[in-house]
């Protein structure tokens, strides 16, 4: 007689998938249309089925370990093909935040994070910090008028800003290793078809979704010119080669010009897209809201700079507490999909064939 097999469900982790997401997922019944119906699963391995049952039974070990979940692009077929309403596309995107949370450093944050209820203390932060630059920090004498150094000096912001963004890379990279050792040995030739897939977004076409395609490559390439042009220009300010605010005809400035309107375009079409649909969460949310607010502020600070106009002031503080949030939010917001997924593609099977 075979030997019995011990399974142990974890059940905080069932309560966390169903209340972000996965409330549906008791409705499934292994029909197995979902695989059928995902263009994204590869014939010698499909999910999401197999995934919906270990979710159903509560396996955390073997769900947060499973490349699958992130080879997913939610783009909402097998949700909409499912017979019982079991929306696995969602509960793919549950188990990915749980992923992220259990996989975070550190792990305070990842659980801070995903919680709706820290969410004024996440922001609490950054607001004091900047509101005592603005009022305490040293000033340029004499101050310029129309000028956002005037109130936020560079000199504080700039090494306040690299600080927290090498914090950031480090949360990254202990989630990551820790990801991929939980999934086993990665060959590194499956990284440059990842890298290559996602730089051209080129799962999306499997999709078949135009509209999502365009809109993620519109936003992940725009947020890639700024977040450049930043870093640039504060090591061109530390360093004394810079001065800001950049000349409109400075081909730095043309440049960021060009990256926040293809962020506004791109994240314009992630709202209209997320705006009405039912199963969106907090997860969903909170990091799209962070970037959407720091193109509209930031785009609004400049035309009123632009129109010397003294709100301006007010407009940059609320841009400058949601770029710290975004940045130093990023390894557990849904930002940390890029990171997590480009280790799965290269781990999984279908990636390294095509290397």
């Amino acid at each position: 007689m075979a030997d019995a097999l011990a399974i142990q469900p974890d059940v905080r982790f069932l309560k966390r998938v169903l209340a972000s997401g996965g409330g549906d997922l008791k409705k499934c019944y292994q029909c197995a249309t979902c695989s059928v119906a995902c263009e994204l699963a590869p014939e010698e391995s499909p999910f999401p089925r197999k995934q919906m049952m270990e979710a159903q039974w509560g396996l955390k070990a073997q769900l947060l370990c499973d490349p699958a979940i992130w080879l997913c692009h939610n783009c909402g077929k097998c949700t909409e093909r499912c017979p019982r309403g079991a929306r696995p596309g969602d509960v793919l995107g549950a188990v990915r935040r749980e992923a992220i949370r259990h996989f975070a450093f550190p792990g305070w944050m990842g659980a801070l994070v995903a919680d709706p209820k820290w969410l004024p203390l996440l922001f609490l932060l950054p607001a004091l910090i900047f509101a005592a630059v603005a009022f305490w920090a040293p000033k340029p004498v004499p101050a310029p008028p129309f000028e956002f150094g005037s109130v936020f000096p560079a000199s504080v912001l700039e090494p306040l800003f690299f600080a927290i963004s090498g914090f950031a890379l480090l949360a990254f990279a202990v989630g990551v290793v820790r990801f991929a050792r939980g999934i086993g040995e990665t060959p590194s030739a499956g990284f440059g078809a990842a890298l290559k897939d996602i730089a051209a977004h080129q799962s999306f076409k499997q999709c078949d979704d135009a509209s999502m395609r365009l809109a993620h490559q519109l936003t992940m390439w725009g947020f890639a010119g700024l977040a450049m042009v930043g870093t640039a220009t504060g090591i061109g300010t530390m360093a004394g080669v810079l001065r800001t605010p950049l000349a409109l005809e400075s081909p730095l400035k043309i440049f960021a010009n060009l990256a926040a309107a293809a962020s506004l375009a791109g994240v314009t079409l992630l709202l209209a897209r997320r705006v009405g649909r039912p199963a969106s969460t907090y997860f969903d949310w909170f990091f799209l809201a962070a970037l959407s607010g720091v193109v509209f502020t930031g785009i609004a600070a400049e035309l009123l700079r632009l129109a010397e106009a003294r709100a301006m002031y007010g407009v940059y503080f609320v841009h400058l507490v949601l770029i710290f949030g975004l940045l130093l939010y990023a390894p557990y917001s849904k930002f940390a999909h890029l990171a997590y997924r480009t280790v799965a593609m290269a781990r999984s099977r279908k990636f390294n064939a095509r290397s």
